[in-house]
C-alpha cells in the first residue's frame, strides 16, 4: 500500500504556519521553505500535479507589525492576513522562480464551494492551471471571510481542495509525526498509529485541540480532513513536516506517518461537508 503512494499523480500537499516559521521568533524559516518548494519542484519535474494550501499569512502579517500574541479579533486578524498574505506569496513566487516553476495564487472561501457556479468556475480555473503546468498555492481568503462563510482552518480546506481538483493523494505536514494512541507529549506510552481505514468514534474522542500559538487545527481537525478527503476519493497522509526529507521518504514509499485509506463514497457532494 505504501509502495503504492509515489505512482500517485495529483497531490496536494497542506503546510501549516508552524511548519513555515520559526518557533521562536514566527518569522519564515526560509532554509525549510526553500527545501519545501524544490522538492515539489522536483516532485513536478517528474510529472506530477502539484496543488500547495499554504497556511502562514497571519502569522507572517502579525510578525509584519509586531505583535507578540496571536490577535483574537475578526478584523485584527483580517488586518494580519492582508499585510501577510503578499508577503508570503512574494516568498514563494521567488523560491519557486529560482527553479524557472510557475505558481498561481488562489484564495477561497465557503461560498466558492456553495455556489454551483463559483464551485465550477474554481474547477475549471483549477484544471486549466494543471494543464499548463502551473503550481496553484491556495489559502482561506482572510480579509473578507465571515464566520458565518470560512473554512476554520487550512487542514478542512485542502481537503476540500482535494475534493475539488479530485486529487490522488492529500498530504498534511504538522508538527507531529501522525496520529497516535494518545497524545505523545503527555503520554510516553502513546503508539503511532501507522494506517487507517476507517475513522473510529474512539479516534475522534481522543483527538485534541490545537496546541500551537501560532496554528489553528488540532488532531480533530485533521481527522475530519482525513474524512471529506477519503469520501472523495483521495488517500490521506499526516507527516512531520520538521524534516521536509521526510516527502521525499514517503513518495519513496517508506512507512512514515499515518496513511487513511480512500474508500469514495456514492454520489459524493461537497455541499454535504460544509456545515461541519
Amino acid at each position: 500500500m505504501r509502495l503504492q503512494i509515489k505512482d500517485k499523480k495529483r497531490i496536494v500537499f497542506k503546510v501549516g504556519t508552524s511548519t513555515l516559521t520559526h518557533e521562536e521568533t514566527g518569522a519564515l524559516d526560509l532554509v525549510k521553505m526553500e527545501k519545501f518548494v524544490r522538492i515539489l519542484t522536483d516532485l513536478h519535474n517528474q510529472g506530477k500535479e502539484i496543488v500547495v494550501v499554504s497556511s502562514g499569512a497571519i502569522g507572517v502579517g502579525r510578525k509584519a507589525l509586531s505583535l507578540k500574541e496571536r490577535p483574537q479579533e475578526r478584523s485584527m486578524k483580517q488586518a494580519c492576513a492582508a499585510v501577510g498574505q503578499i508577503r508570503l506569496m512574494t516568498v514563494y513566487q521567488k523560491l519557486f522562480s529560482e527553479y524557472n516553476q510557475n505558481t498561481a495564487q488562489i484564495l477561497m472561501t465557503k461560498v466558492t464551494i456553495a455556489n454551483d457556479t463559483s464551485r465550477h468556475n474554481a474547477q475549471n480555473t483549477f484544471r486549466e492551471l494543471l494543464n499548463m503546468g502551473v503550481i496553484p498555492i491556495v489559502n482561506e481568503n482572510d480579509t473578507v471571510a465571515t464566520d458565518e462563510i470560512d473554512f476554520g482552518d487550512n487542514d478542512y480546506l485542502s481537503a476540500i481542495v482535494s475534493a475539488i481538483v479530485k486529487a490522488d493523494l492529500l498530504v498534511l505536514l504538522s508538527d507531529i509525526d501522525g496520529l497516535y494512541t494518545d497524545d505523545p507529549n503527555r503520554n510516553k506510552d502513546a503508539r503511532l498509529i501507522p494506517l487507517v481505514e476507517r475513522i473510529t468514534d474512539e479516534m475522534l474522542e481522543m483527538a485534541k485541540g490545537p496546541t500551537s500559538d501560532v496554528g489553528t487545527g488540532g488532531m480533530s481537525s485533521k481527522l475530519g480532513a482525513a474524512g471529506i478527503a477519503n469520501d472523495a476519493g483521495a488517500d490521506m497522509i499526516i507527516i512531520n513536516g520538521e524534516d521536509m526529507e521526510n516527502l521525499n521518504k514517503l513518495l519513496a514509499g517508506e512507512e512514515i506517518g499515518t496513511l487513511f485509506t480512500a474508500h469514495k463514497t456514492r454520489h459524493f457532494h461537497l455541499k454535504n461537508y460544509l456545515d461541519r
